[in-house]
């Protein structure tokens, strides 16, 4: 699994329009808002490197209202939480 974290510029208006349509998108598991620089947190999830590609220019930037977004790779989990398990269920096996 590899976890991509997303910071998001918004057009400040359209913050919670903008959230609700990049938590709707295939392989994001979350939106947070925050303050700061960035207006939103997506978490991306795929199963290989090259879906990101698919998900985050292919439809995460296409989204009306977003201005800006930078994204980061998570390489390593610090965690008490199976996370591996949890983000995996349903989804399917890939080939």
């Amino acid at each position: 699994m590899v976890t991509a974290i997303v910071f998001v510029k918004t057009d400040v208006a359209r913050i919670h329009e903008v959230a609700e349509a990049v938590a709707a998108l295939d392989n994001v598991s979350e939106v947070y808002s925050v303050t700061g620089e960035y207006d939103l947190i997506a978490m991306v999830r795929v199963r290989r490197h090259e879906e990101l590609n698919d998900v985050i220019p292919g439809r995460l930037n296409k989204v009306p209202g977003i201005l800006d977004t930078e994204t980061h790779i998570a390489f390593r989990t610090y965690s008490q939480h199976d996370l591996e398990a949890a983000f995996s269920l349903g989804l399917p096996d890939s080939d």
